[in-house]
């Protein structure tokens, strides 16, 4: 467990040092944690233009926060929450949009040698992944985001949504089921 252990220490030194006005600090944050918290809102959101707005709104309150920090959790777990709160509220003041955002291409799919068919199945693929995760109820697609996305543990899911672990593991199992019942015609097709 000495790990955790240190990772912890090092969040808490690193949130004292932001607490404390340190720029230097609150860089390092960001650099170890935006592109996590891109992903986070992008899943969640759907919108590259929104998901930016969530890394934006999330490490301004992350600074202007920093003493609230608490060291028993990772500086992910917190931050994730924050990103959560931040995206929850853009979904309640969004407009109901007719379409899903295109998804990102995966980041190896550009590289030399890359079949052009393999990289327009695999876009296919994950648009029609992410059209399901839109089909999930919030919060099941929170869990799935944050454990299979964001590789966080049910522990840190569980403190990010507010629950316990049991319930994210409910969530994981349900989430999962829906996922199945719709994507199972994609499994068959890629076979």
């Amino acid at each position: 467990m000495t790990g955790k252990s240190d990772a912890l220490q090092d969040d808490a030194a690193l949130m004292r040092r932001i607490a404390d006005g340190d720029e230097r600090a609150y860089e390092e944050l960001v650099n170890l944690h935006a592109r996590s918290i891109l992903a986070f809102g992008f899943r969640l959101l759907g919108t590259q233009e929104e998901a930016e707005e969530v890394v934006q709104e999330t490490f301004l309150r992350a600074w202007q926060h920093a003493e609230r920090y608490e060291p028993t959790a990772r500086v992910t777990t917190w931050l994730h929450t924050i990103a959560r709160n931040v995206a929850l509220d853009g979904l309640r003041k969004r407009k109901p949009r007719a379409d899903l955002a295109l998804v990102e291409a995966a980041p190896d799919s550009g590289r030399a040698g890359a079949q052009p068919g393999t990289f327009l199945e695999r876009k296919r693929t994950a648009l029609t992944v992410a059209e399901a995760l839109e089909q999930l109820a919030p919060r099941q697609r929170e869990a799935i985001t944050l454990v299979h996305y964001q590789e966080l543990s049910h522990g840190e899911a569980a403190e990010v949504l507010g629950v316990g672990v049991e319930a994210v593991e409910s969530l994981l199992s349900r989430a999962r089921r829906k996922l199945r019942e719709l994507l199972g015609g994609v499994a068959r097709n890629e076979r």
